[in-house]
């Protein structure tokens, strides 16, 4: 049984559906005034906990503490340099059976799953070798 959702949780799917990377909540609110569906940032973030707990949204946190908001229809792998920001999506997941298991075994619904590494991208290495070496 699908939830009643409101008019702020609606404007915000579709606008999520329409973007196909993560986006902060402060651009969410933005670009829903850029179109002249002015809604405050207080209502942009209760709809988007409510999506969230209906599984419909999910949050990825960056290294820097943003939260990205995107859609939940597939599970999420990055690489994130550490010093530059850069992240580099993964498209092999390493998790999917231990996901299937989890789920059986503690009878948990998983609307999704994250897998994030934290490092230095190769650029960054080679500058610190650079400076380093200097």
């Amino acid at each position: 049984m699908r939830a009643i959702r409101t008019r702020s949780q609606e404007r915000i799917l579709n606008l999520l559906k329409t973007i196909k990377q993560g986006i902060s909540a402060q651009e969410i609110y933005l670009e829903l005034r850029n179109c002249n569906q002015n809604m405050g940032l207080a209502t942009v973030y209760r709809s988007l906990e409510a999506l969230k707990l209906e599984g419909m949204v999910q949050i990825r946190t960056l290294a820097n503490g943003e939260a990205l908001y995107s859609l939940a229809q597939q599970d999420r792998h990055h690489l994130t340099c550490l010093q530059c920001g850069i992240s580099i999506p993964i498209n092999q997941c390493p998790v999917h059976n231990l996901e299937d298991q989890l789920q059986a075994n503690h009878k948990f619904k998983i609307f999704y799953h994250t897998l994030e590494f934290f490092g230095l991208c190769n650029q960054c290495q080679n500058d610190q070798a650079a400076e380093i070496s200097q």
